[in-house]
């Protein structure tokens, strides 16, 4: 059982930047893909990136790719998401997950555990 814990969320002016993290607990942590998404309201969770075991191979949703970057520090069980260049259109509750396959994936279903959420809204 791994349990996710986000933070760093909150209300930044566009053009602003956050970073959030994610504190895994369990001693497997290293072994897990991680992902982050995002779901504004009345809208369907989306990927926003993921980053494999080792923080050696990452993804990105086109509309964060080159604003946003995902890394990790496996000696802290913790997964970062730098955010630059904040638009509006990024306001959303973020959510990071943990994959037990260790498989990186944009699909929600490969995550076998999520965290709670943390809001960020960006004001224009």
């Amino acid at each position: 059982q791994v349990e996710l814990v986000e933070s760093g969320g909150g209300l930044v002016q566009a053009g602003g930047s956050l970073r959030l993290s994610c504190a895994a607990s369990g001693r497997t942590f290293s072994s897990y893909a991680m992902g982050w998404f995002r779901q504004a309201p009345g809208k369907e969770r989306e990927f926003v990136a993921t980053i494999n075991w080792s923080g050696g191979y990452t993804v990105y949703a086109d509309s964060v790719k080159g604003r946003f970057t995902i890394s990790r520090d496996n000696a802290k069980n913790t997964v970062y998401l730098q955010m630059n260049s904040l638009k509006p259109e990024d306001t959303a509750v973020y959510y990071c997950a943990a994959a037990n396959s260790g498989a990186s994936t944009r699909w929600p279903g490969g995550y076998n555990y999520w965290g709670q959420g943390t809001q960020v809204t960006v004001s224009s």
